[in-house]
């Protein structure tokens, strides 16, 4: 069986974000393992109207365009989620409405107020109606663990107790990829 395609997405476009320390951390992980090929597909470089606008420039829905067809590339995702205000990001959910996800597994690596767990159940239910499989295990960074990455003390993959749910996840993520992936081709 080919190597299933798993795009890590990542969800904040915020100045000083720290979107990008979950998004290599997981790539890294996922990358080490035999049955799957990575991609970090970042946010900033999709910059798109948000879903119905009027205004909406010829720039803004050819990069919707691209958006979708890149997603279609994958046979699965994690999504990266800073949770604000109780939530996910504007610009997250905004490229969720926009996107692609029909028949495809999504995992989470969330973080901010009690892990990100808010937004990554928020984003559990957008993701149903997208026509996606949430996988069970939630990767959450606690905002004490956040601190000590972004002062360089320590590294994500030093918490011993998220590798293995990240570990959990992705193993969830091949299984519920590789099943659809069989699903979708019957």
């Amino acid at each position: 069986m080919a190597k299933a395609k798993i795009g890590i997405i990542v969800g904040s476009t915020r100045i000083g974000r720290f979107a990008e320390f979950p998004a290599k951390w997981i790539a890294e992980l996922a990358g080490n393992r035999g049955d799957v090929e990575v991609e970090i597909i970042d946010l900033l470089d999709y910059p798109m109207n948000f879903f119905g606008e009027e205004r909406t420039t010829t720039a803004q829905n050819e990069t919707a365009e691209v958006w979708k067809k890149k997603l279609r590339e994958f046979d699965g995702f994690v999504v990266t989620v800073a949770e604000y205000n109780h939530g996910p990001t504007a610009v997250l959910k905004n490229a969720i409405d926009l996107g692609e996800f029909t028949q495809r597994p999504v995992g989470f690596v969330g973080y901010g107020g009690v892990g990100g767990a808010r937004a990554i159940e928020q984003l559990r239910l957008v993701f149903v109606e997208m026509g996606s499989a949430s996988v069970k295990t939630g990767v959450h960074i606690s905002y004490a663990e956040y601190l000590t990455v972004i002062k360089g003390e320590k590294k994500l993959g030093d918490y011993a107790h998220l590798n293995e749910a990240a570990t959990n996840q992705l193993d969830q993520l091949v299984w519920w990829t590789n099943a659809l992936k069989a699903a979708r081709a019957a």
